[in-house]
């Protein structure tokens, strides 16, 4: 019996709805999630529109003529879920739209030319053009899962939902490569060394595709057509039987089967990995995967607790604050603490060679730029944090150290035994219990202290009704309050590529703000819109400008910064009478470095700058230097959801590959850095025609006097050592180096300001090398 007579038969019995069974869809039809929500395959068995998810809908194909309604396609899945008023249009211009306001357009699919849609019976969405020509179909545009008959084309990828009832995109990624290959990557590091699952068909040419049959066997072809590697041994033939392949949330690409005859749920019959602590960046940054009963758990590297409860990918934070290793009188403030038997990512800066493993640990306490140690067969390698992708692995005799301040000091009991276990959190529940009421009474003295004294939080609106504090989400604000506060936009500090800066006093004048009204910037969504404020707000440092607010009121939108009191580095760097000292412009470079790094590095959601400059660099009252202007490049009206993007930046500070449609990555904002790091050795703009022609472009005069040893011209009168400012010309030119491999990152940046390594000879400025 083949497989659409058998979705007639059940049809009938599986279809709690009422509506129309339909295979046709013409332009002008629309859906609703509360009328008619779906088209449905002609069998009724696939259905393809509104299904619920979180407190709204979704659009996508689920599996809508079995109990159990499975997604398996999602269009648009980062977005967040529309309300019930939205609806699906085929609109008449041929596009598949999703109208949320009147003013809102999502496109589902684009498709000009179009004239007809169906749903088929093999779960993919198509639409067609006048010829009955299909012009696009959902198979060509897999999110997580494969159906039988449907195929993973070479270049293409799947990538995992955030959990089993949030579709959006997850952290874990399934590529058919171009050499053949079938590769599981984390998603935010697509490399080799971070691959964790690879078929071994390297070499056999373009166009392998990966494949799904109805009996649930999964193979690669070539492109002539010829099976070149099975990875289930042959499918599990079974009567009544359907299956798809799913890259999980977990990271794990599994194969599951559904009677159709029975009302089980989906059972798992082929998985590429029975190891589920397998998959790398599970527990996020410096967490690290034990296996429990068969079950994935995370567990924090001692001295850090788990950033979101609840989110294991989420990673692990320090509980307490990183201070200088040594006190006042020259004591070492940390101590190092063991995490046996883990394995993880070797990003080490310096490699001994030690007998013992004490002596490791004891040449990471003395290092102020160690964070941790691994030790294994006599090699000790030292690691700056965060460390990635831990697991224990009993068979490995890999030790990691991490240093811990001494007042946190902590060990980490994920060996000890479940009865153990259990007896301690007894005795920790019998002692808390003891202190609750007392633990109470602090806690209302507490709260007094903190409402009297405002410790904690300032008033920003006018009429004392908005409080914002350290630790907190960013404010939404009406456009009248940020009016008021600053005076109807009276004071203009500053203007730069996203619009003007207004200064901004709150009551009494005891608190300032910066209020930036953002021009040319796209016209998203109010949702949308604080999903970018709420990035932007949770990203903290001392090197970073804190957001505070934010304003989306009708057509405006403005953001709330604190306010920097010393203007920009380029009010200091270029004005004569402000420049600092040589070590002060030292200490300014290492504090971009590190809010560079925690941009790119350290922070929850990688953010690339794109704009790095002296005029995005600001300083506070002590002349801390901060950036400002970070994570809103989104906002710009060109397209950056699109690897190759329109080119952002300001001109002199923009990479090469902004000019050649290459990708941009985080070396971008290396090239950026190494120019203004130029710009403070010499205290001058790296374009400046008012110059003799030669020195009128700073990278190239710079270069020219390295070549001819004499950086003594860089620096004028000023006396600084000759070493540091060879050190420091080196790290410059590494850093703008026209091809993007080559620029260190932003890591290996600050050790070379740190002098923790040594730099080599940057080759000239068409040279190709090996990357540093």
């Amino acid at each position: 019996m083949d497989f659409i007579t058998l979705f007639f038969l059940f049809s009938a019995f599986f279809t709690a709805s009422a509506q129309q069974i339909q295979s046709n869809v013409s332009r002008g039809s629309s859906l609703t999630p509360t009328t008619i929500s779906m088209w449905l395959s002609r069998s009724g068995f696939y259905a393809f529109g509104f299904y619920k998810q979180g407190n709204g809908y979704a659009v996508g194909i689920f599996i809508h003529g079995i109990p159990e309604k499975t997604v398996v396609w999602t269009a648009n899945r980062d977005d967040p879920p529309v309300s019930s008023d939205a609806t699906l249009l085929f609109a008449s211009d041929g596009r598949l739209v999703l109208q949320m306001r009147q003013e809102q357009v999502a496109v589902v699919a684009e498709s000009s030319g179009s004239a007809s849609a169906s749903m088929l019976d093999s779960g993919n969405f198509v639409i067609y053009n006048s010829n009955q020509v299909i012009i696009w179909q959902s198979f060509e545009h897999p999110t997580d899962t494969l159906l039988p008959s449907q195929r993973l084309l070479a270049g293409d990828e799947l990538i995992s939902s955030i959990s089993d009832t949030q579709h959006s995109t997850g952290i874990f990624l399934l590529a058919m490569q171009r050499d053949g290959n079938l590769v599981q990557y984390p998603v935010d590091d697509i490399s080799i060394p971070t691959a964790y699952f690879a078929t071994s068909a390297g070499g056999l040419g373009d166009n392998v595709t990966l494949n799904l049959d109805a009996d649930g066997h999964l193979y690669l072809l070539n492109a002539t057509g010829v099976n070149i590697g099975n990875l289930t041994g042959g499918g599990f033939p079974a009567e009544d039987t359907i299956y798809l392949m799913r890259l999980d949330a977990d990271g794990i690409f599994r194969i599951y089967s559904h009677h159709l005859r029975q009302k089980g749920n989906w059972s798992i019959v082929w998985s590429s990995s029975y190891d589920v602590c397998n998959p790398k960046g599970l527990c996020g940054l410096n967490g690290f995967c034990v296996l429990n009963d068969q079950k994935a758990d995370c567990v924090c590297l001692p001295g850090f607790e788990m950033v979101q409860q609840g989110n294991r990918t989420a990673g692990c934070e320090r509980n307490f604050i990183a201070e200088s290793c040594k006190n006042k009188n020259g004591d070492i403030t940390y101590n190092m603490q063991e995490v046996a038997n883990t394995v993880w990512e070797d990003v080490s800066y310096s490699v001994l060679t030690v007998p013992y493993k004490d002596s490791c640990a004891q040449a990471c306490l003395d290092d102020c730029n160690c964070e941790a140690v691994l030790f294994k067969d006599k090699t000790c390698r030292k690691q700056r944090l965060p460390l990635r992708y831990g697991r224990r692995q009993l068979n490995d005799s890999n030790i990691a150290f991490i240093k811990v301040s001494v007042s946190k000091t902590t060990i980490p009991n994920d060996n000890m035994p479940k009865e153990k276990k259990k007896e301690l959190r007894l005795e920790i529940l019998i002692i808390g219990a003891s202190f609750v009421a007392f633990g109470c009474m602090m806690l209302v003295i507490s709260g007094i202290v903190f409402y009297k004294n405002h410790f904690r939080y300032r008033k920003l609106s006018c009429d004392g009704t908005v409080e914002l504090g350290d630790d907190f989400a960013p404010r939404s604000f009406t456009y009248s309050e940020l009016e008021e506060v600053t005076d109807g936009f009276k004071e203009e500090v500053g203007r730069g590529s996203f619009g003007a800066v207004f200064k901004g006093t709150v009551p009494n004048g005891q608190n300032v703000v910066a209020v930036k009204r953002l021009e040319k910037v796209l016209a998203e969504g109010e949702r949308e819109f604080q999903t970018e404020m709420k990035v932007i707000g949770r990203t903290h440092h001392r090197n970073l400008v804190r957001l505070l607010g934010y304003c989306h009121d009708r057509i405006h939108r403005l953001l709330v910064y604190e306010f920097m009191s010393n203007g920009s580095l380029a009010d200091v760097l270029f004005t004569p009478e402000k420049q600092p000292c040589w070590d002060e412009r030292m200490g300014i470079a290492r504090n971009v470095a590190k809010g560079i790094l925690y941009l790119h590095e350290e922070c929850q959601q990688q953010i690339i700058h794109c704009d790095i400059k002296p005029q995005n660099i600001l300083m506070d009252d002590h002349r801390c230097a901060k950036i400002s202007d970070f994570g809103l490049a989104k906002l710009l009206k060109q397209d950056q959801t699109k690897t190759f993007t329109g080119i952002r930046g300001t001109r002199g500070y923009v990479a090469p590959e902004w000019h050649r449609k290459l990708p941009i990555t985080t070396k971008a904002d290396v090239y950026s850095y190494g120019v203004v790091l130029l710009e403070i050795i010499c205290c001058r703009k790296c374009v400046d025609w008012n110059l003799p022609k030669e020195e009128a472009i700073l990278e190239e005069w710079v270069y020219h006097c390295f070549e001819a040893g004499d950086l003594a011209k860089l620096l004028g009168d000023e006396e600084a050592g000759k070493k540091q400012v060879e050190r420091m010309v080196k790290l410059g030119l590494w850093c703008i180096q026209d091809e993007p491999s080559l620029r260190p990152s932003m890591k290996k940046v600050l050790l070379m300001l740190e002098g923790t390594i040594d730099i080599p000879i940057p080759p000239g400025p068409d040279c190709f090398l090996s990357a540093i």
